[in-house]
C-alpha cells in the first residue's frame, strides 16, 4: 500500500504529460455558405495582427494553414474568396504535488540526537509544476459579405521547447483544418 501511494505523484505526472499531446478540436459553420464556391483566400492583416502571440509564432501558424490550404486546392490570392484570420487564448495551469516520502515531517523516528524538523528523507517538499494551455482559433470569412462562414478552434498543451514549437503549431492547425469545408471528413 505504501508503495501506491509513493507512486501517485508519479502517476498524476505521467497522466498530465500523455494528456498533454493531443489537441482537442471543435468547428462551427453557416449552414447557409456554399463552401464549394471558395476557391481563393488571403490572410486578414487586421484581424491576424490583434493576435497576443510572437510574429515568430503567428508566421508559423499562418504558413501551417496557407500549406493547409493549397492541399486543399485552394489558391492564395489578391483578391480571394475567403478571408483568413486567427486568434489565441491561453490559461496558466499550475499543479502542487504534495511529495511526503518516509514516516513523516520529522524524519526517522521524531526527536532524537541528530534529529530534527525537516531533516532526512522524510520531510515534506511540495513539487510545483505549471504548463500552459492554448486555444487556436482559425475563422474563415466569405470576403465579399464580410461575414464569418466557418470558425475552427483546437485546445492542447503548448511546448516551451523550441524545437517542437512548430511541430506543435502544425499539429494544432492540422487537426483544426480537418474539420474544413463541413462534411468533408471522414
Amino acid at each position: 500500500m505504501k508503495t501506491l501511494f509513493r507512486a501517485l505523484p508519479l502517476l498524476a505526472v505521467l497522466f498530465v504529460v500523455t494528456s498533454c499531446s493531443s489537441v482537442k478540436v471543435a468547428a462551427d459553420y453557416d449552414k447557409k455558405a456554399s463552401f464549394g464556391e471558395y476557391k481563393t483566400f488571403a490572410f486578414f492583416k487586421t484581424g491576424i495582427d490583434k493576435a497576443e502571440i510572437s510574429d515568430l509564432d503567428k508566421r508559423r501558424i499562418l504558413r501551417a494553414i496557407e500549406a493547409e490550404l493549397l492541399t486543399k486546392g485552394y489558391t492564395k490570392s489578391e483578391k480571394p474568396d475567403l478571408l483568413v484570420s486567427i486568434f489565441t487564448k491561453s490559461n496558466q495551469r499550475v499543479d502542487v504535488y504534495n511529495n511526503t516520502w518516509g514516516t513523516g515531517a520529522w524524519g526517522w523516528g521524531g526527536w532524537g540526537p541528530g534529529w530534527g524538523p525537516g531533516w532526512g528523507w522524510g520531510w515534506n517538499q511540495p513539487s510545483v509544476s505549471t504548463s500552459t494551455q492554448g486555444t487556436l482559433f482559425v475563422d474563415l470569412v466569405d470576403a465579399k459579405k464580410k461575414e464569418l462562414v466557418w470558425q475552427g478552434m483546437g485546445t492542447g498543451y503548448l511546448s516551451r521547447n523550441m524545437e517542437k514549437k512548430e511541430e506543435r503549431i502544425k499539429e494544432f492547425v492540422t487537426k483544426i483544418m480537418e474539420k474544413y469545408p463541413p462534411g468533408a471528413q471522414q
